[in-house]
């Protein structure tokens, strides 16, 4: 059976069929999933039991795994709960049991549920993320997607114009920092410092303009404070508006793949004292967004 793709969304997202995530893939099916996600920005496999490592190696069909250190706050090699090269954006502690309300861990996760692309606090950011099921967490929980290409596409055109070279700092302390987290330690502050993203990108296969937004962006380049941020908030909120959101309701062994040069993503509130078990690995982006031409 080749790989077929549903689309799920008026304007993205799609599911794939007829594919075994677990097993290797050869070039044809790797190059048919890629232009899925050039198509439809989210891909959605069902039923897809996966160990780390087969994660990591259907994820490196699609480029290098970025490094998952500076992503979140440092944790000790003694209280990993997963190993390195993936990032673990689940509730649970080293033992398998949800962390303490309280957790430093936990409560910088909560970020999650702000709108984002994962790695825009990067200078290089990342390219695709893939997202696995491993438990299913049974109230609330779903993960919400917004198509940035059609946001751009709507915005009228003098705004276009008037937002086409601006230039954003983004880091995981003013998002985390927007949430009332607790003060950054000396290295936290070292691995968190702001870097510099594009407010438009292009698409580097489809030419498609999407709009670059997340919860990480605090400011934008020769502009007052104030201003930028409600320009963003402006923007946020255009972007987000159910016309351009998919809503995933997760199911066990769900495996979801998407596009962070064309998308933005939040997880929505769950109860946290179940637990629930996702893990995510990330392919690594190629150039720095300030590089590109408008």
């Amino acid at each position: 059976m080749s790989i077929q793709i549903r689309q799920l969304h008026s304007c993205f997202a799609g599911e794939v069929s007829g594919v075994t995530l677990s097993q290797p893939l050869d070039s044809e099916a790797v190059a048919a999933i890629e232009a899925g996600m050039d198509r439809f920005g989210i891909l959605v496999f069902r039923d897809q039991p996966l160990t780390d490592e087969q994660q990591m190696a259907f994820s490196r069909h699609f480029g290098e795994l970025e490094n998952a250190r500076g992503g979140n706050i440092p944790v000790k090699p003694e209280d990993r709960r997963i190993q390195v090269g993936m990032n673990d954006v689940s509730n649970l502690d080293k033992d398998g049991k949800p962390l303490a309300r309280d957790s430093r861990q936990r409560l910088f996760n909560i970020g999650n549920m702000l709108w984002h692309s994962d790695s825009s606090f990067r200078a290089i950011p990342a390219k695709y993320s893939l997202l696995s099921a491993r438990i299913v967490n049974p109230t609330g929980g779903n993960t919400e997607f917004a198509d940035m290409r059609a946001a751009y596409d709507a915005l009228d055109s003098d705004l276009q114009a008037e937002i086409e070279d601006l230039v954003c700092e983004h880091s995981l302390m003013h998002s985390r920092g927007a949430l009332g987290f607790p003060e950054f330690t000396d290295e936290e502050r070292a691995l968190f410092k702001p870097v510099l993203q594009r407010l438009v990108r292009v698409h580097p296969v489809t030419g498609r303009k999407s709009l670059y937004l997340s919860s990480h962006a605090g400011g934008i380049l020769g502009m007052p404070t104030p201003e930028a941020r409600i320009l963003l908030r402006d923007l946020n909120e255009h972007a987000t508006q159910p016309a351009f959101v998919h809503v995933h309701r997760w199911r066990l062994n769900d495996l979801i793949m998407w596009d962070n040069r064309q998308t933005m993503h939040r997880v929505r509130r769950y109860d946290d004292s179940q637990p629930r078990d996702v893990r995510r690995t990330t392919v690594a982006g190629t150039a720095m967004t300030v590089d590109q031409a408008a």
